[in-house]
């Protein structure tokens, strides 16, 4: 199609979703309703300071800290606000940790509650309805599209969270990964894998 065509001169515009979200920050800017800097900071703040890289902090400290890992798995809510992770959706946190046994997946079946501090925004797909209403159906197909295939004797345990209670998952740590510091462990984290519906990444 003519618009596909990376040589036509609307190919240059921004996405449709973009264009609309810069046409409403232009009217509301013009009416004196926001104000660009204002907004230039929570964008900045949303990815920059918060965001998955916390959740990965947590992980990564979890990995290597014993006695962390016991602390958070215990009261997570605490020991993450002691790291200065907390705020508006971060209230009441729980941590699930990931074995061989069993792997953990969190949905929220009823709108998108989620862990803001620690992962930042959702992703899109987390607040769609075939997410909320197939991964509690069927996770091991959901999982499988993913791109995570789990031992058949490996158990799922799907984790609803609510306005009350908020899940992170903690990965199993990847092989190969001993002897990293928190920093290099913590860039093998990924945001799926916090919600479960990923792995760490290996190292090279």
């Amino acid at each position: 199609m003519p618009h596909d065509d990376p040589d036509h001169p609307h190919a240059l515009l921004p996405p449709e979703p973009a264009l609309r979200v810069k046409a409403l920050e232009t009217i509301l800017t013009r009416k004196g309703l926001i104000d660009p800097a204002a907004l230039d900071e929570i964008i900045d703040t949303y990815q920059n300071k918060i965001g998955p890289q916390n959740g990965a902090h947590v992980v990564a400290k979890a990995w290597s800290d014993p006695a962390f890992k016991t602390a958070l798995l215990a009261d997570a809510t605490s020991v993450v606000a002691d790291l200065g992770y907390y705020g508006r959706q971060g209230e009441h946190i729980v941590v699930v940790e990931n074995t061989h046994e069993r792997h953990n997946m969190v949905v929220c079946t009823l709108c998108s509650c989620y862990p803001w501090p620690l992962l930042g925004i959702p992703p899109g797909w987390y607040k769609s309805d075939a997410y909320r209403a197939r991964a509690v159906r069927e996770p091991r197909k959901v999982l499988a599209e993913f791109g995570v295939a789990l031992p058949e004797d490996t158990a799922v345990r799907v984790w609803d969270s609510t306005a009350e209670i908020r899940y992170l998952v903690l990965p199993m740590q990847p092989e190969g990964s001993d002897g990293l510091d928190e920093q290099e462990l913590a860039a093998l984290v990924t945001r799926d894998s916090m919600i479960g519906t990923g792995l760490p990444k290996v190292p090279s």
